[in-house]
């Protein structure tokens, strides 16, 4: 470990044995999405057969573990062959002394990524939503650095403020600086350049001009700051609806499961999920991958959850995602 100003590094040596991969989902902004998106590509990373394992840094809200423990409690109670990640989450640490804490939560956190570095293709970290030293080091350690972000301007004052008449950018955010400032560090450390990729969240299927504005203001700091920008998830009330059950738009499930949300529903949720997946480029064990594709017998979308649901169904027609995935309308 490398400590460098306020963070500190861990560097991966040439010749040394492979390390895991390293995606950590981040933003300071609470609501933009992260938990959703860092299970989502840990089930898709196991569903091809990479070992995956998850760290929770959020230690008051939780919601990536309790995601983790909803799908393992999911897959005992109703006999289903899910798969579900090892998973971390680093305690906080309450003496009085911050520094105390910091040091504390620095050792707990470096201690479960030294368990399993060696051991596993991919680590998905997700991080609170506010400014903190583990949230830092996240950052400063990721190969891939995921930042989701509800398409709208409300959201992008996290990365930087824009002119009221032009809506060109006029000043970067603390938060973006912070980022840029951890990649240079990384490239001290072991001269490897971090992915940085903005993830527009809750987008709309309707074009409009202030989408259009926000589109060359991202584009526009992307090539100030180093980052790529692409599509993530719909705002899909589905992906609101998995979350007790642990489950997510990649698994195969069955009709009664998904209770009030239509087949096409889930359909568009696992077409989205395929589509992030393919945008982050992720270097996959690809022996590992062709066995878990060799297994696979064609199934059903619907094949594998069993527990009948009450609520009744919508019917499976292709409407737009804001329609599709309300519940139905009362007679």
């Amino acid at each position: 470990m490398i400590v460098t100003g306020e963070l500190c590094v861990m560097p991966r040596p040439r010749g040394a044995r492979k390390s895991a991969h390293v995606i950590v989902v981040g933003n300071e902004k609470g609501g933009s999405g992260k938990s959703t998106i860092a299970v989502h590509i840990a089930v898709a990373l196991l569903n091809a057969g990479q070992q995956v394992v998850t760290v929770d840094l959020d230690s008051r809200q939780k919601t990536l573990t309790q995601y983790i423990e909803n799908r393992r409690a999911w897959a005992k109670r109703s006999g289903a062959a899910m798969l579900v990640p090892d998973h971390f989450c680093i305690a906080q640490a309450n003496s009085v002394r911050v520094d105390s804490n910091e040091s504390a939560e620095c050792r707990s956190f470096l201690t479960a990524i030294s368990m399993v570095e060696h051991t596993s293709d991919f680590l998905v970290i997700d991080t609170p939503g506010t400014d903190s030293y583990l949230m830092r080091l996240a950052h400063a350690m990721a190969d891939t650095l995921i930042t989701p972000l509800n398409d709208s301007f409300v959201d992008f004052a996290l990365l930087g403020l824009v002119d009221a008449d032009t809506y060109t950018l006029s000043q970067v955010s603390q938060y973006a600086a912070m980022i840029a400032e951890a990649k240079r560090k990384r490239r001290e450390v072991d001269s490897k350049e971090t992915d940085w990729i903005v993830m527009r969240n809750r987008l709309s299927n309707l074009r409009s001009r202030s989408r259009e504005r926000l589109s060359a203001t991202i584009s526009e700091l992307g090539a100030r700051l180093g980052f790529r920008c692409v599509d993530g998830l719909v705002e899909r009330l589905v992906y609101r609806d998995y979350f007790p059950r642990g489950l997510t738009a990649m698994d195969d499930i069955k009709k009664a499961a998904l209770g009030r949300y239509s087949a096409r529903s889930h359909q568009n949720a696992r077409s989205e999920i395929e589509s992030v997946i393919a945008a982050l480029r992720l270097p996959l064990n690809e022996k590992a991958a062709e066995r878990a594709l060799a297994k696979m017998a064609p199934l059903p979308l619907f094949s594998t959850l069993a527990e009948p649901c009450s609520s009744p169904a919508l019917p499976e027609t292709d409407l737009p995602a804001a329609a599709s995935d309300a519940p139905p309308l009362p007679h």
